[in-house]
């Protein structure tokens, strides 16, 4: 490139030895390339006029403009003889934008017709939006998927992946619109397409599809996809709850509480964490060890509403239902509008008894949330015990309209047409629930309920045919395996029920928990905390195998609920003026709620049609 120096100074005529005085610019057109400075030769800056070659005339009109000339060398005459009659372009821009017309850096359509290439090429010349549309457009499909417009929220992520490649967020939020549509082959081929974009950096794409592959049954590669999570962000603490939740399921307590014990040392403190050690340590008997993780949850995040009401849930299993109730409440004080906070409730308060108080709180649960089909299921269940069928069948069909693909919605509705006596509407629901997904938990139980309703219609190869389906989706399900094994039994086949018996206990998973474990782990919690130390001389007393569910309670007769009527009376007690809680004020105050008006949702004219028996045969 060429330069010229131009005086900072208002001298004409610098000084050779100061030469600092110029400052470096850009050459004017036309100035030949033979023109320059050599700081090491002892050539005099002077202005030089070129006759000869017709540039002198332009050399004058720039004042101020010193032109040196290269020293001469020994050699150089037959050099410079050629590189006079040199042409250089003014701008060199221009000379470099015609090559770079000529050259095409990447051009994958290429190949195409004329018409779909220049298409192409005017969309990838199109600027990319702002960042912030990225925002938008991820909480736009957000909101429509939550409004169960999967087609027009796919349609917007797939411009984001368009636009911005890679970024991980678009990719997670499309796979979980494609699983919950059930398109999984699609899901796994985006999940892989997102990690090949990001580099194999982005950890949620990487546990997304983790997630996935142990639904579809992967477990093998569901571990190799967590552990390329927990490589990718080692501080990504749902891969490492979700990795240990997957070696929970299949029996290695040990590895996964060293995979939680991971997570709460690159992460820190995290209340599901605390909350999954909890349960663990409540499945293997040690409640005061639970009860103490579970107040470390709740310390970690006290609106977090998933611990509370595992708390409670471990207070019902103990039977300490007054304690259950005051985290029950805490639990809708810390999410008021939690749907699952209302729905765990009111089946404990329906199952010990109160019936009234349960109905009430399952009813705010559906007037915060209209579009929960589990809610309503809960409801009509609730209805068909207590109240009518009709009714009950009206709730369940408003549900099913909520969500055509809850798979239990429709095992519940077909298992109550078939107390009813109505065994082909139980058949077509049952199949309905397994058009919707045949490989899921809900699946195996259809199965199940469904071969119960065959063998007591005398369809006995029918019901070991679904039997058998059943249990190769879950294998360790006890009830179907007893049911199978008592049919065979009825039928005198006593040889091959107590085979049946026997293949369970050979397949079932044995669970194996090591309790010196907690030792170590409740040092690394809190090794300051003197309660540690109590907690592992804690004795477990023989009488902790006194686990009564909610549902175990909800379906005792009438007999044992009359036996129990003192108990549910003192439960009602507390209720009023145990814990000073009141529900009606909280609803008024918190969610605007009238309590005398929650029927209002229920009410509609299609389910007062629906409850005039209009669908009594369905």
């Amino acid at each position: 490139m060429h330069f010229f120096f131009v005086p900072n100074s208002s001298s004409s005529s610098p000084s050779p030895a100061n030469t600092s005085s110029f400052s470096l610019s850009f050459l004017t057109p036309q100035i030949p390339e033979n023109l320059f400075v050599d700081r090491s030769s002892s050539g005099v800056f002077s202005p030089q006029k070129e006759s000869a070659n017709g540039e002198g005339e332009e050399s004058n009109t720039e004042e101020g403009v010193l032109v040196v000339r290269r020293p001469l060398l020994e050699n150089s005459d037959k050099e410079s003889s050629e590189e006079e009659g040199k042409k250089y372009p003014a701008r060199i821009d221009a000379g470099l934008s015609n090559i770079a017309k000529k050259m095409p850096i990447f051009e994958p359509e290429r190949s195409e017709s004329s018409s779909s290439s220049s298409a192409a090429a005017a969309a990838r010349a199109q600027e990319r939006p702002l960042a912030v549309n990225l925002d938008l457009s991820l909480y736009k499909a957000k909101v429509l998927a939550r409004n169960f417009r999967y087609k027009d929220a796919e349609k917007i992520l797939e411009k984001c992946i368009a636009y911005w490649p890679e970024d991980g967020r678009p990719y997670v939020a499309l796979g979980k619109i494609l699983s919950k549509q059930s398109k999984l082959a699609e899901a796994r081929i985006l999940y892989e397409k997102g990690c090949q974009s990001t580099q194999g950096e982005n950890s949620y794409i990487w546990q997304c599809w983790a997630v996935l592959e142990n639904r579809l049954g992967n477990v093998r590669r569901a571990r190799e996809l967590f552990d390329a999570a927990t490589v990718a962000d080692k501080k990504h603490v749902a891969a490492w709850h979700g990795w240990a939740n997957l070696e929970i399921k299949q029996g290695n307590i040990s590895k996964a509480r060293n995979l939680l014990a991971k997570g709460l040392k690159f992460c820190g403190r995290n209340e599901y964490i605390y909350q999954t050690l909890a349960l663990l340590e409540a499945k293997a008997g040690r409640y005061e060890q639970a009860r103490y993780l579970f107040k470390q949850a709740t310390i970690c995040n006290s609106r977090s509403c998933a611990s509370w009401l595992a708390w409670a849930q471990l207070e019902i299993q103990q039977e300490r239902y007054p304690a259950a109730r005051k985290l029950f409440e805490k639990a809708v004080q810390a999410s008021p509008k939690n749907r699952f906070a209302w729905h765990v409730w009111g089946v404990f308060e329906a199952g010990v008894g109160n019936v009234e108080r349960g109905r009430k709180l399952l009813k705010i649960g559906h007037a915060l949330n209209p579009r929960d089909p589990v809610l309503l299921q809960s409801l009509g269940l609730l209805e068909y015990k207590h109240s009518s069928a009709n009714l009950a069948r009206a709730l369940l069909r408003r549900a099913s309209e909520l969500d055509p693909r809850h798979q239990p919605v429709w095992i519940a509705w077909g298992w109550m047409e078939w107390k009813e006596g109505n065994t082909t509407t139980a058949r077509e629901l049952y199949q309905r629930a397994l058009s919707i997904d045949a490989n899921t938990e809900s699946a195996s139980r259809c199965l199940q309920a469904w071969g119960v309703l065959e063998q007591r219609a005398g369809n006995l190869s029918a019901a070991r045919r679904l039997f058998r389906s059943s249990l190769n989706i879950n294998s360790q399900s006890y009830v179907t395996w007893m049911t199978w094994a008592q049919l065979e039994e009825d039928q005198g086949d006593t040889e091959r029920a107590e085979e049946i018996r026997n293949l369970y206990f050979q397949q079932r998973t044995e669970v194996v928990d090591d309790a010196s474990w907690v030792t170590g782990f409740l040092d690394i919690i809190d090794p300051a905390l003197d309660t540690v130390k109590r907690l592992l001389n804690f004795g477990q007393n023989n009488d902790n195998n006194r686990l009564t569910t909610t549902l175990r309670n909800m379906n005792r007769t009438k007999d044992s609920q009359s036996n129990q009527q003192p108990e549910s009376s003192a439960g009602r007690e507390d209720i009023e003026t145990g814990s000073g809680f009141n529900l009606d004020v909280f609803l008024r105050s918190k969610l605007s709620l009238d309590p005398l008006k929650l029927d209002v949702n229920l009410d509609s004219k299609r389910l007062e049609r629906f409850t005039r028996g209009r669908i009594n045969g369905a």
